[in-house]
């Protein structure tokens, strides 16, 4: 067993680092107050070649690999979270299923400008009521002789305001249920599409979210990823790519919280010593630790065995529960460590706190990844089949 990272992936863990310090840090409370994306930064990350870690050279990417990306977005999500999502929207979501499953076509239409940035991506899954239920989706999809005509709502999704291009799951055949759904990669200035922005929501309040309406849309038959019906097949693949993603926001978090809490328990003193001396902080910091490097072995690991090609659905699954876990109980921590100034403005505590809570939600519910997890060790559903 080898737990290092080999030199290069070190360099670019501190140019990630180096790049979220300089380029994030400085503006990020008030990026965040002000509920302000920053398009500028994201396109310094793809000019960087960030987002293009998964894709091959001919279609603009750079090939470091999944742990590459993990290692990027873990740094980014350690100054700022809401600039973790790009990764997701951008690299491994639309960009690698349109890799995986387009046409040459397709990938040679959005694939440079995903990983420069100069296009930004979505996907949309989610509706009113299809959340951990993907199959229980109303969009449709029906071929009329020339386009596939697109109606439906989809809503919560990252990036639905400023999209160029949005993976979007809909049936084809609703007839067949799971079997009739199928995949797109929709333009998102295609006629019949209206955004709504979601401003009023807990955390990662510079990341854009929106509710997505597509009304007699017509897609171009050459926008159809892979067949008709493969639809739910690519939704699962994609999202075992996009939870790699969500972990590493989830890790970057959990260690932003203890950066933060290690400086504060030696800064702060109460009753004549620093509050790092009491042992019930101690304890905190303790376990907050403990668990970062529990959920960043599982993470790594994942990410591993995606760029060996090895099978990685049910440890990609481990990695991201407990990336997610690991931020919400460090976010608890830093924030009682810090008492009443972890629930003011004044320090970032108070953002992570809020931030922390989306990664037990989005790309499957930690409730989601335990079933997952459960499932294969009762065998009864094998996850790496």
């Amino acid at each position: 067993m080898h737990f290092e990272l080999t030199e290069e992936l070190l360099d670019v863990q501190k140019m990630a680092r180096d790049f979220a310090l300089k380029e994030i840090a400085p503006t990020v409370d008030e990026d965040d107050k002000a509920h302000r994306f920053r398009r500028d930064i994201v396109e310094k990350m793809g000019e960087l070649g960030f987002f293009g870690c998964v894709i091959p050279e001919e279609y603009g990417g750079n090939e470091m690999g999944f742990l590459a990306i993990t290692l990027i977005a873990e740094q980014m999500a350690r100054v700022h979270s809401s600039m973790r999502l790009p990764f997701n929207m951008n690299a491994l979501g639309p960009a690698q299923t349109i890799l995986r499953y387009g046409n040459e076509e397709t990938k040679k239409k959005w694939l440079p400008g995903l990983c420069d940035a100069s296009k930004l991506g979505c996907f949309a899954i989610t509706e009113a009521n299809a959340g951990s239920d993907v199959a229980s989706m109303k969009t449709r999809a029906i071929w009329d002789g020339e386009n596939y005509i697109l109606n439906g709502d989809k809503m919560w999704i990252s990036n639905a305001t400023v999209a160029d291009v949005a993976l979007v799951y809909a049936y084809t055949d609703p007839s067949v249920k799971v079997k009739g759904m199928s995949a797109f990669a929709v333009d998102m200035k295609s006629p019949g599409i209206t955004v709504e922005p979601i401003t009023e929501k807990l955390g990662t309040w510079s990341a854009p979210v929106g509710v997505i309406t597509f009304e007699n849309t017509p897609v171009p038959k050459e926008a159809l990823l892979g067949k008709e019906g493969q639809g739910f097949k690519i939704c699962m693949e994609q999202l075992n790519d996009t939870r790699l993603g969500c972990a590493a926001g989830g890790l970057g978090v959990a260690q932003a919280c203890i950066d933060a809490v290690l400086q504060y328990a030696n800064e702060r003193e109460q009753f004549g010593q620093p509050i790092g001396k009491f042992q019930m902080n101690q304890d905190m910091i303790a376990q907050m630790i403990v668990k970062t490097e529990a959920a960043r072995l599982l993470l790594y690991k994942a990410a591993w065995l995606k760029d060996e090609g090895k099978p990685h659905t049910l440890e990609t699954s481990m990695a991201k529960y407990w990336c997610g876990e690991a931020a919400n109980f460090c976010a608890d921590c830093a924030m009682k460590i810090y008492g009443s100034y972890g629930y003011s403005e004044e320090y970032p505590v108070a953002r992570y706190y809020r931030d922390a809570k989306s990664y037990q939600i989005v790309e499957g519910t930690s409730n989601i990844q335990k079933f997952i997890i459960a499932q294969d060790a009762l065998g009864y559903r094998k996850a790496n089949r």
